[in-house]
């Protein structure tokens, strides 16, 4: 195994003989340590005919093991005090526990049985395919999940980013038990798994105890990478969804670069600076202060602005997407957000601004690691975009960014042939609207 930096506050990294990869971080602040075992799969990684796949195997591994039938873990979790979860994302599939720490034993348990023996009962296949048609179901009641849908589709005409994480509906209702269950075995190897414990325990002793659990699980063959990289964009792109509604929306999405790329850190100033700081999971402090809500908001052309740029693997969005007020037209709302856009890229912003939103940015990155649960997930967050010391010197490249990397990244990539506009057009008892 390797190892690699030092313990006592420091997170430590090892990889196993099997290829797993090991972080460990001790935190002694409180008896409570949290587990993840993130898997290097998501939706970036499913094909035509199997969108949403990721999301759907995320289900069934709550649906137990001979060792641990369904509901188990359910029940001796909560009597102990812990909680449970999972997410699915574009680049990964994340499991967690956060225990007492007397108790962890039993998440690294649990997390090396359902690597291996997930049971995917064909009953619960199909079961679990009723509860995420209506998962799906749920979100199209939202017109933004329209959007984004469409204009999503539109920006990723190649790369599988093209579609969303719950998968398209055509899909959801003919993959097959055995097609979950080959995704399960391709991806759900420990050569392909980051684990990560922070909180209150000896590395020593818990390195011993993952080697024990996990150690002797056979690597698998290395999973099929992505090789469908996107084609430079040509030109400004456009999409109109009209459906049902009560509000217009405009959403802009900008090519960004993938997290591991130098630019990412002065293109998160940007969007600091333009909407608020933003994070993974969607966090925020509230962007009151940001040059879109007082353009927007305070001028009653907007109900709400928000934006996000999304750390990834592989090249994403910057994200800006507006609520218009009743009565107010797309054109007015993207008029006001170029005026706001070509403001930037024309130079006109102070030292004090940015300084104000790197101030904001590293209050939201301290607000989402001030715990272990959140301290793990981002190690492991990061391990699987380039290597867990982006996480650690995440405040570290906020720090370095100039006004003119600010003002250098707006003008490369806040470029209307960069970017795809979306419009949500209500309409009124199913017909089409004014607009």
């Amino acid at each position: 195994m390797v190892n690699q930096d030092g313990r006592n506050g420091l997170t430590t990294r090892y990889v196993l003989d099997n290829g797993l990869t090991v972080l460990l971080k001790e935190v002694h602040v409180a008896p409570v340590i949290s587990w993840w075992v993130l898997y290097r799969v998501g939706s970036r990684n499913e094909s035509t005919g199997q969108t949403g796949i990721s999301h759907w195997v995320e289900h069934m591994m709550f649906k137990g093991t001979e060792k641990f039938p369904a509901g188990v873990l359910d029940k001796a979790i909560d009597r102990i005090g812990g909680v449970w979860n999972a997410q699915t994302s574009h680049d990964y599939t994340a499991y967690y526990e956060t225990m007492p720490a007397a108790e962890i034993d039993l998440a690294l348990e649990a997390e090396a049985d359902r690597m291996v023996n997930a049971l995917f009962d064909p009953v619960e296949v199909e079961a679990e395919r009723t509860v995420i048609i209506s998962e799906r179901e749920g979100s199209e009641n939202s017109p933004t999940f329209w959007l984004a849908e469409e204009t999503h589709a539109a920006a990723f005409r190649v790369h599988p980013y093209h579609h969303r994480i719950i998968g398209d509906m055509a899909d959801l209702h003919t993959i097959t038990r055995d097609q979950l269950y080959a995704h399960y075995r391709t991806f759900y190897v420990p050569n392909n798994a980051i684990v990560v414990a922070v909180g209150d325990f000896d590395s020593v002793a818990m390195l011993d105890r993952i080697t024990e659990l996990y150690g002797h699980i056979p690597a698998g063959p290395v999973p099929p990478p992505v090789t469908r990289t996107e084609p430079p964009q040509r030109g400004e792109r456009t999409v109109r969804v009209e459906r049902e509604g009560n509000a217009h929306y405009v959403f802009m999405g900008y090519r960004a670069p993938e997290a591991a790329h130098p630019d990412w850190f002065k293109l998160a100033l940007v969007d600091s600076v333009l909407a608020g700081a933003s994070a993974p999971g969607g966090a925020g402090l509230g962007n009151r202060t940001s040059r879109l809500y007082r353009a927007l908001v305070e001028t009653e052309l907007a109900l709400n602005v928000g934006g996000g740029l999304y750390p990834s693997v592989d090249p994403h969005l910057m994200s800006i997407i507006v609520t218009a007020r009743d009565g107010r037209t797309p054109d007015e709302v993207q008029a006001a957000l170029d005026a706001e856009i070509n403001r930037l890229v024309e130079g006109d912003i102070t030292q004090a601004e940015l300084d104000k939103a790197r101030k904001q940015a590293r209050a939201l990155f301290a607000y989402g690691t001030e715990g272990v649960t959140g301290q793990a997930l981002w190690l492991a967050f990061a391990e699987n975009l380039s290597g867990y010391v982006w996480y650690e010197h995440y405040l570290d490249r906020l720090e370095s960014v100039t006004l003119d990397d600010v003002l250098a990244a707006a003008r490369q990539y806040l470029r209307p042939s960069q970017r795809t506009v979306g419009w949500f057009i209500p309409t009124n008892n199913g017909q089409e609207g004014d607009e």
